[in-house]
């Protein structure tokens, strides 16, 4: 599975002891564009860059190569897609793994696309 970014954010709060339960039961994997939209937000607090930072250090964190850079090219010229939605997308494409996304709206119709909310879901 790659893990979006919400779902990362939503994870490093208190109370979402299940969501991330959810995420260490399984083999999580994470796009770089996910690491710098996490890790580069201008207002973390030192104990929530501490938490992000282990998490990051714990998964895969899986490259932007040259065809999921093509492959969200692609994308954003077939739909509208922000930028990042589109490297996660093409991220999530190129390694074959579902999308473990909070904000499902953002990627559907895109085939060949395997998308889940965990809030859908039981954990």
């Amino acid at each position: 599975m790659l893990i979006d970014s919400n779902i990362i954010i939503y994870a490093s709060k208190p109370g979402y002891g299940a969501l991330r339960r959810f995420i260490a039961d399984r083999k999580p994997a994470v796009s770089a564009v996910s690491y710098v939209e996490v890790l580069g937000y201008d207002k973390l607090l030192p104990e929530e860059r501490h938490f992000l930072e282990q998490f990051f250090s714990l998964v895969l964190i899986l490259p932007l190569s040259w065809d999921v850079i093509e492959y969200a090219v692609r994308l954003r010229q077939n739909r509208r897609m922000t930028l990042g939605d589109a490297l996660v997308a093409g991220t999530a494409l190129v390694y074959n793994r579902t999308l473990v996304t909070r904000n499902i709206n953002d990627f559907i119709g895109i085939d060949q696309l395997s998308v889940l909310n965990p809030f859908d879901t039981d954990f």
